[in-house]
């Protein structure tokens, strides 16, 4: 069974100078992340944010804890203006941080000025407009057509820790309740250690839902209670559904040893649309039945999931072969120890809780919502793009209390 990318395997960058990197969307609260993460990273160097809605705002004014920092020279500036940074030839890291549904309109006249002008730019995308394979599937999850279908045979969808390589093209950073739910789940699908459905419930922070006030966002609707929404209807249940089958397909093929973890038949794993002639053979999907839960605070994701063992396996050799899996990985690490939200808030790291009783399997999942579940996961892909290892700028420490 192949192993999950090892960042220390990253081909060297091509020079020190440092990469130009931009910001799209940039006054939600994962674009403030973004910035925070980038004013600090030792080879990226913002360059820009651009906004539809702040053109020529200071971005402190809408991110005032980063101000003292570089972030005070900065104005939000427009779609166009990222479009001129390409005629200089010069490699860039474009960053999406846009809405649902507006994200793949705003993009493609991006990507074809790039194309025209023989550009080096990369894209890590943080909404869900290249996370699915099928614009008809995305039309009917989204309730709208999708803004550039002829675009999605350009984007990989994984969490980094699962996909082997480097995307040829872009990347898109899947959903945050699915990062933490296919963190837990993958090795065991992989694995060949589980059958049947994985039934998932998850809790988010009040940043999960954007910046835009909501009734479930706001916060005497939230203060000191729980509550579940979208129960086996979320959207994310299908970003799920696709990567963990995946897993699976790599799991049962013959041709496992001499493929990706996620190689399979859809334009996502091969980055063309083109069957991979190496890829497993197509698997049954993975049913995942997923309830979310909005939480009385303002960030993290504590999930748990319910796996059923194809055979009994003690919980302590269960937690050795998650970590022998994730070995390789700087950030996603299990024990037989419930992990809390307060061990990963402000990093990009992952903690798996794992417990058994029989055939029944327990794994506890937490992330920040905002850096793994979307601004981490997002550097850490544009790394590994432009030959860097996936931790650099992302090993701060969490903060513990918050």
């Amino acid at each position: 069974m192949p192993t999950p990318h090892d960042p220390t395997e990253a081909s060297p960058s091509p020079s020190h100078e440092p990469i130009p990197a931009v910001v799209m969307g940039g006054s939600g609260y994962v674009a403030g992340e973004l910035i925070r993460l980038l004013l600090a990273h030792p080879r990226f160097s913002l360059a820009a944010v651009a906004s539809t809605s702040q053109v020529g705002e200071q971005v402190c004014a809408s991110f005032p804890h980063l101000a003292g920092t570089a972030a005070d020279a900065l104005r939000f500036v427009s779609q166009g203006a990222l479009v001129e940074r390409l005629a200089s030839g010069a490699p860039l890291a474009l960053f999406a941080a846009t809405p649902h549904g507006a994200t793949a309109g705003l993009l493609a006249p991006i990507l074809a000025a790039a194309e025209k002008q023989g550009a080096a730019l990369r894209v890590v995308d943080m909404s869900a407009d290249f996370r699915l394979a099928d614009a008809a599937e995305y039309a009917t999850l989204y309730g709208q057509p999708h803004a550039a279908p002829e675009r999605l045979c350009d984007f990989v969808c994984a969490v980094p820790e699962h996909f082997v390589g480097v995307p040829l093209r872009h990347a898109a950073q899947p959903g945050c309740f699915t990062t933490a739910v296919t963190l837990a789940a993958y090795p065991f699908v992989a694995l060949g250690l589980v059958d049947g459905p994985v039934f998932a419930s998850a809790v988010t922070g009040s940043s999960g839902s954007g910046r835009k006030l909501g009734a479930g966002t706001h916060h005497p609707a939230r203060h000191s209670t729980l509550f579940a929404y979208s129960a086996l209807t979320h959207r994310h249940e299908a970003e799920m559904r696709l990567l963990l089958t995946r897993g699976r397909r790599g799991a049962t093929s013959d041709a496992v040893h001499h493929a990706p973890v996620n190689a399979a038949v859809d334009h996502h794993a091969t980055g063309h649309g083109a069957l991979d002639h190496h890829a497993p053979a197509p698997a049954a999907a993975i049913e995942v039945e997923f309830v979310p839960h909005s939480g009385p605070f303002v960030r993290g994701i504590h999930a748990t999931l319910r796996l059923t063992l194809a055979r009994e396996v003690a919980a302590a050799d269960l937690c050795l072969r998650v970590n022998a899996f994730y070995a390789k990985s700087p950030f996603v690490s299990a024990s037989l120890e419930s992990p809390k939200l307060t061990d990963v808030v402000g990093s990009n790291r992952c903690r798996l809780g794992i417990a058994t009783r029989g055939r029944t399997l327990i794994v506890t999942s937490v992330i920040d919502n905002l850096i793994k579940g979307a601004a981490g996961g997002g550097v850490q892909w544009m790394n590994r793009m432009f030959g860097l290892a996936d931790d650099v700028g992302l090993t701060s420490a969490g903060l513990g209390w918050y």
